[in-house]
Protein backbone atom coordinates (compact mmCIF):
# COMPACT_ATOMS: atom_id res chain seq x y z
CA UNK A 1 0.00 0.00 0.00
CA UNK A 2 2.83 2.40 1.13
CA UNK A 3 4.59 1.75 -2.63
CA UNK A 4 0.88 2.36 -4.31
CA UNK A 5 0.39 5.39 -2.49
CA UNK A 6 3.92 6.80 -3.24
CA UNK A 7 3.73 6.30 -6.55
CA UNK A 8 0.63 7.27 -7.05
CA UNK A 9 1.64 10.52 -5.22
CA UNK A 10 4.40 10.81 -7.30
CA UNK A 11 3.23 10.33 -10.51
CA UNK A 12 0.07 12.76 -9.23
CA UNK A 13 3.06 15.75 -8.57
CA UNK A 14 5.29 14.88 -11.32
CA UNK A 15 2.05 15.55 -13.55
CA UNK A 16 1.57 19.18 -11.43
CA UNK A 17 5.06 20.05 -12.13
CA UNK A 18 5.02 19.33 -15.59
CA UNK A 19 1.91 21.31 -16.25
CA UNK A 20 3.79 24.56 -14.98
CA UNK A 21 7.10 23.84 -17.57
CA UNK A 22 9.19 21.77 -14.94
CA UNK A 23 9.92 18.18 -13.59
CA UNK A 24 10.80 17.47 -10.13
CA UNK A 25 14.38 17.49 -10.72
CA UNK A 26 14.05 21.12 -11.95
CA UNK A 27 12.01 21.94 -8.82
CA UNK A 28 14.33 19.98 -6.46
CA UNK A 29 17.34 22.32 -7.88
CA UNK A 30 15.22 25.75 -8.32
CA UNK A 31 14.08 24.71 -4.79
CA UNK A 32 17.67 24.57 -3.45
CA UNK A 33 19.28 27.40 -5.10
CA UNK A 34 16.20 29.53 -4.04
CA UNK A 35 16.04 28.62 -0.50
CA UNK A 36 19.42 27.57 0.50
CA UNK A 37 22.87 29.24 0.50
CA UNK A 38 24.65 26.82 -1.89
CA UNK A 39 27.99 28.28 -2.89
CA UNK A 40 28.79 25.66 -5.16
CA UNK A 41 28.00 22.52 -7.90
CA UNK A 42 29.04 20.00 -5.63
CA UNK A 43 26.95 21.23 -2.41
CA UNK A 44 23.78 21.14 -4.76
CA UNK A 45 24.18 17.75 -5.65
CA UNK A 46 24.51 16.84 -2.17
CA UNK A 47 21.17 19.28 -0.97
CA UNK A 48 19.23 18.01 -4.06
CA UNK A 49 20.15 14.16 -3.57
CA UNK A 50 21.09 13.96 -6.99
CA UNK A 51 24.52 12.13 -8.10
CA UNK A 52 27.00 14.55 -9.31
CA UNK A 53 27.09 13.61 -12.92
CA UNK A 54 22.95 13.55 -13.15
CA UNK A 55 23.35 16.66 -11.52
CA UNK A 56 25.50 17.76 -14.27
CA UNK A 57 22.90 16.53 -17.23
CA UNK A 58 20.25 18.59 -15.36
CA UNK A 59 22.12 21.53 -15.06
CA UNK A 60 23.09 21.89 -18.40
CA UNK A 61 19.46 21.51 -20.10
CA UNK A 62 18.88 24.05 -17.28
CA UNK A 63 21.34 26.75 -18.48
CA UNK A 64 20.08 25.90 -22.02
CA UNK A 65 16.74 27.10 -21.09
CA UNK A 66 18.32 29.81 -19.40
CA UNK A 67 16.98 28.96 -15.99
CA UNK A 68 20.42 29.43 -14.40
CA UNK A 69 24.33 30.26 -15.14
CA UNK A 70 27.36 28.32 -14.46
CA UNK A 71 30.56 30.24 -13.56
CA UNK A 72 33.66 29.35 -12.51
CA UNK A 73 34.50 30.51 -8.78
CA UNK A 74 37.60 33.14 -9.04
CA UNK A 75 39.17 31.91 -5.74
CA UNK A 76 39.09 28.09 -7.14
CA UNK A 77 38.48 27.24 -10.75
CA UNK A 78 37.47 23.65 -9.74
CA UNK A 79 34.50 24.97 -8.11
CA UNK A 80 31.49 26.08 -10.47
CA UNK A 81 28.74 28.38 -8.90
CA UNK A 82 25.49 27.83 -9.65
CA UNK A 83 22.65 30.99 -10.05
CA UNK A 84 19.38 31.24 -10.99
CA UNK A 85 18.43 33.61 -13.68
CA UNK A 86 14.90 36.14 -13.91
CA UNK A 87 13.81 33.00 -16.01
CA UNK A 88 14.78 30.90 -13.51
CA UNK A 89 13.07 32.75 -10.97
CA UNK A 90 10.26 32.58 -12.80
CA UNK A 91 10.28 29.09 -13.50
CA UNK A 92 10.53 28.50 -9.82
CA UNK A 93 7.43 31.14 -8.84
CA UNK A 94 5.09 28.65 -11.29
CA UNK A 95 6.63 25.31 -10.02
CA UNK A 96 6.25 26.57 -6.20
CA UNK A 97 2.77 27.63 -6.99
CA UNK A 98 1.38 24.12 -8.86
CA UNK A 99 3.58 22.41 -5.64
CA UNK A 100 1.99 25.09 -3.07
CA UNK A 101 -1.45 23.63 -4.53
CA UNK A 102 -0.68 19.98 -4.72
CA UNK A 103 0.32 19.98 -0.90
CA UNK A 104 -3.15 21.67 -0.38
CA UNK A 105 -4.96 19.08 -1.97
CA UNK A 106 -3.11 16.22 -0.70
CA UNK A 107 -3.62 17.60 2.72
CA UNK A 108 -7.19 18.21 1.88
CA UNK A 109 -9.56 16.73 4.87
CA UNK A 110 -6.33 16.16 7.51
CA UNK A 111 -6.30 17.66 10.98
CA UNK A 112 -3.23 19.03 12.17
CA UNK A 113 -2.68 16.20 14.47
CA UNK A 114 -3.20 13.59 11.72
CA UNK A 115 -0.71 15.29 9.53
CA UNK A 116 1.73 15.33 12.28
CA UNK A 117 1.06 11.52 13.59
CA UNK A 118 1.46 10.62 9.53
CA UNK A 119 4.69 12.22 9.41
CA UNK A 120 5.86 10.88 12.38
CA UNK A 121 4.91 7.29 10.98
CA UNK A 122 6.94 8.14 7.82
CA UNK A 123 10.01 9.02 9.53
CA UNK A 124 9.72 6.11 11.35
CA UNK A 125 9.55 3.98 8.37
CA UNK A 126 12.59 5.87 6.70
CA UNK A 127 14.36 5.57 9.65
CA UNK A 128 14.14 1.91 10.53
CA UNK A 129 14.71 1.18 6.40
CA UNK A 130 18.43 3.27 6.94
CA UNK A 131 18.68 1.28 10.25
CA UNK A 132 19.00 -1.57 8.25
CA UNK A 133 21.36 -0.60 5.99
CA UNK A 134 18.72 -1.47 2.96
CA UNK A 135 19.08 2.38 1.46
CA UNK A 136 21.73 5.15 1.50
CA UNK A 137 20.37 8.17 3.29
CA UNK A 138 20.17 11.17 1.07
CA UNK A 139 19.16 15.14 1.61
CA UNK A 140 15.34 14.63 2.55
CA UNK A 141 13.04 18.05 3.18
CA UNK A 142 13.62 19.66 6.88
CA UNK A 143 10.98 18.27 8.79
CA UNK A 144 8.15 19.65 9.11
CA UNK A 145 8.34 21.08 5.61
CA UNK A 146 5.78 21.53 3.08
CA UNK A 147 4.99 23.57 -0.10
CA UNK A 148 3.02 25.96 1.69
CA UNK A 149 6.09 27.05 4.26
CA UNK A 150 7.41 28.42 0.90
CA UNK A 151 4.59 31.13 0.51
Amino acid sequence: MLSRTARAVSRAFDARLAEAGGSLPVWLILLALRTSEIPNQRELAEAVGIQGATLTHHLNAMERDGLLTRRRDAANRRVHVVELTPEGEAAFRRMRAAAVAFDRRLRAGFRDDELATLEALLERLAENVAASGDTQRTSAPRRGASAAALE
